[in-house]
């Protein structure tokens, strides 16, 4: 098989498969698997732990340039992708509470928060060999990259995703609070005026809605193998 695209981004809407998919991806190929949007999650729960207003533009985007963020292998075998440190303390798993759910879109909405992240972003993606994951990668991030792939699936179906995740992890969820602050989130990502949630022209999109994820990996890897030099 021809080497694969050096940079592959995934974008779209929650619990579309971007992380399960794109991490399956990035093992295959032997890639960095980062999932960018850990990082304004990371910006998040540091503001709700801190206090600081989310509506609070300044202060947030001060929070985004001082934070430490760190994101590294998994080092505790609990079923994590990755570990993420901000100023040393382990937030992985504060990343996908209920509360920072509820607050990251209303976060990424403060043009001045994703630009220092993106520059972040950058950086990481310039070593080649990645599969990005997140909602404007494709778009603003990295809008040269070479396969660009946007995933979606019927709202319902994610927000089943999403509430049987939380219960895995033996947390509270109750389904109906889980689709709204979905449905909510989805209109703020898809309205913001800065870089909202789209596809790309030049992506390849997939619904992903009623596939098992062996499948969508699958169409994934077809995809890839499509755009191999």
């Amino acid at each position: 098989m021809a080497p694969a695209p050096a940079i592959i981004t995934i974008d779209g809407p929650a619990s579309s498969g971007k992380s399960t998919l794109g991490q399956k991806l990035a093992v295959e190929l032997g890639y960095l698997y980062f999932d960018t949007g850990c990082l304004y999650r990371a910006v998040t729960v540091a503001a709700l732990q801190r206090g600081i207003p989310l509506t609070d533009a300044a202060a947030m985007a001060g929070l985004a340039a001082a934070l430490d963020i760190r994101v590294q292998p998994p080092n505790v075998k609990d079923g994590r992708q990755y570990t993420v440190l901000v100023d040393d303390m382990d937030v992985t798993w504060e990343l996908r509470a209920p509360q920072t759910d509820a607050s990251v879109s209303v976060v990424s909405t403060f043009p001045e928060v994703r630009r220092t992240l993106t520059d972040c972003m950058r950086t990481i993606a310039r070593s080649g060999s990645v599969v990005m994951v997140g909602r404007d990668i494709g778009t603003v991030v990295l809008p040269d990259a070479p396969l660009k792939i946007y995933l979606n699936a019927d709202v319902h179906e994610r927000a089943r995703r999403r509430h049987a995740e939380i219960i895995a992890r033996g947390e509270q969820s109750v389904y109906v609070e889980v689709l709204e602050a979905m449905q909510i989130r989805d209109r703020t990502d898809s309205a913001r005026k800065a870089a909202p949630l789209r596809a790309a022209p030049d992506a390849h999109v997939l619904d992903t809605t009623g596939m098992e994820p062996e499948r969508a990996l699958a169409e994934i890897k077809s995809i890839v193998q499509q755009h191999s030099t």
